[in-house]
């Protein structure tokens, strides 16, 4: 009997309202017949519904890591919840008929093995097959669009920031809605956000909008300039493939997994744990953001998964949720970048997770203070990366100073705990902590930034990890 934890269901079903569905079928023995086959590869069920006739639902988990559901059911939600309904009979280890693979199915693994195979076949090292002519079309036309964008830039600058006004606002609206014919949805997003400061700064005059319109600015001129001698170069070098340089994906190009670890970008049979979650809306980009930060056993390297859900797509895009088991993942795909990478996947296992597995991820953790100030800075001063980084460091005590807390190293360095701005506060959830063992010896994973108020770099804790347990503070 295959093992199918509550997390799994969690992971492959649609939505919750799916997964509570499949629970009360479950619960109420909306099953009247259950088989599985000898080698437990395929579950199939009989189940009573509101058609004349019961649903067939079936599981095939002949790829153990991407199972394929199949049910006779009208519903447009994949999987269905009779097949989560199904899945929580085997969950509950309700008792199975052996039966046969039916033939379809059989006929159903053989053509997609052989899809798999000829893709396989037909994937060709080295240099990716691309439409040179029209690769190249669009590159010209991306550089138009820089240098429409580099003009309007040079205007306002010298204009000056304060002449923002109801018709500079317009102009940059229009601008907004050409770059994405010029496909340039990356500066697309930093004027959208230029934007926002302006109607903000209008309404209420507040300087901190201000000061916020010139740090977009900034990395709207530094994504044009660089972004602008990136493609020259390939033109000239008559390169127009992909490459791994974060300005494809800047410019807003949208990355393939066949690409990217057609370039290198990937590592088989990695084990994750996600620390923590949390969930924003970005205004600029007019969706929610699901983000999850996880840490490699092997490495500690700590990476990101971002799901992004448009608002306009909101009810065909599923919601991501917290991952409380270990997640066993036979290729993970790494998109380009330097420290906190983000990631992908298409199919993986979940079991407990380990106390050797959380040691793993505690003996890659940071130490020094002064080191790992010095390495964020190197990081974020790229005013193309994020302006945080987050880290696992190995802390000597967490406490406070006047009304401030404070974590300290071994060697007695301190370093401020604050929240980053506009993002979710969990800085006074340390003195919920039951256990006032969590800080002292352990391991914080939190985002180091520079706080523009206090000049200097602070830290915003997530989570607390020790050899038996994650402490989030976000979920």
């Amino acid at each position: 009997m295959k093992e199918i934890s509550e997390q799994l269901i969690s992971v492959l079903a649609p939505n919750a309202n799916a997964i509570n569905n499949g629970r009360k079928i479950s619960q109420k023995g909306g099953f009247v017949k259950r088989f599985r086959s000898e080698d437990n590869t395929f579950y199939m069920g009989e189940c009573s519904g509101s058609g004349k006739s019961n649903y067939i639902t079936s599981a095939d988990f002949i790829e153990e890591e991407n199972p394929v559901f199949r049910c006779s059911c009208p519903s447009r939600q994949f999987p269905c919840k009779h097949s989560l309904a199904l899945l929580f009979e085997m969950n509950m280890e309700k008792d199975f008929e052996v039966c046969e693979i039916p033939e379809d199915i059989l006929k159903k693994r053989k053509k997609k093995e052989e899809r798999t195979t000829k893709s396989a076949t037909e994937k060709k090292e080295g240099k990716p097959k691309v439409n040179k002519s029209a690769r190249t079309k669009k590159i010209k036309k991306q550089l138009e669009g820089l240098k429409l964008t580099e003009e309007i830039m040079n205007h306002l600058l010298q204009a000056g920031l304060g002449t923002m006004g109801g018709s500079s606002i317009k102009t940059y609206q229009d601008l907004a809605k050409q770059l994405g014919d010029y496909y340039l949805a990356g500066p697309q997003l930093y004027v959208n956000h230029l934007i926002l400061e302006m109607e903000a700064f209008q309404k209420d005059g507040a300087t901190c909008h201000y000061h916020k319109a010139i740090h977009t600015l900034v990395q709207l001129r530094a994504a044009v300039k660089k972004a602008d001698t990136y493609l020259k170069e390939k033109l000239e070098k008559d390169e127009v493939w992909d490459d791994d340089n974060i300005l494809y994906e800047e410019l807003g190009g949208i990355w393939k997994l066949d690409q990217l670890q057609a370039l290198g970008l990937k590592k088989e049979n990695a084990c994750l744990l996600q620390l923590s979650f949390q969930v924003i809306y970005n205004e600029a980009r007019k969706e929610f953001i699901d983000i999850g930060w996880w840490a490699d056993v092997e490495t500690g390297e700590v990476s990101v998964t971002r799901n992004y859900r448009p608002i306009k797509a909101l009810k065909y895009v599923k919601q991501e949720d917290t991952v409380f088991e270990a997640v066993s993942i036979p290729m993970l795909t790494y998109y380009p970048g330097e420290m906190n990478r983000r990631i992908r996947w298409e199919a993986a296992s979940y079991h407990p997770i380990t106390e050797e597995e959380l040691k793993g991820i505690i003996t890659h953790a940071q130490s020094s203070l002064p080191a790992t100030v010095k390495l964020v800075k190197n990081q974020i001063k790229n005013v193309l990366s994020d302006n945080f980084v987050v880290l696992l460091f190995a802390f000597e005590q967490i406490g406070t100073i006047g009304d401030s807390y404070v974590m300290c190293d071994k060697e007695g360095n301190k370093i401020f705990l604050k929240d980053i701005p506009n993002m979710e506060a969990t800085v006074h959830r340390i003195h919920m902590l039951m256990d006032v063992s969590l800080l002292r010896e352990q391991v914080l994973l939190g985002a180091f930034f520079y706080d523009e108020v206090e000049h200097r770099i602070c830290v915003q804790p997530y989570s607390i990890i020790t050899d038996e347990r994650v402490v989030r503070f976000l979920y």
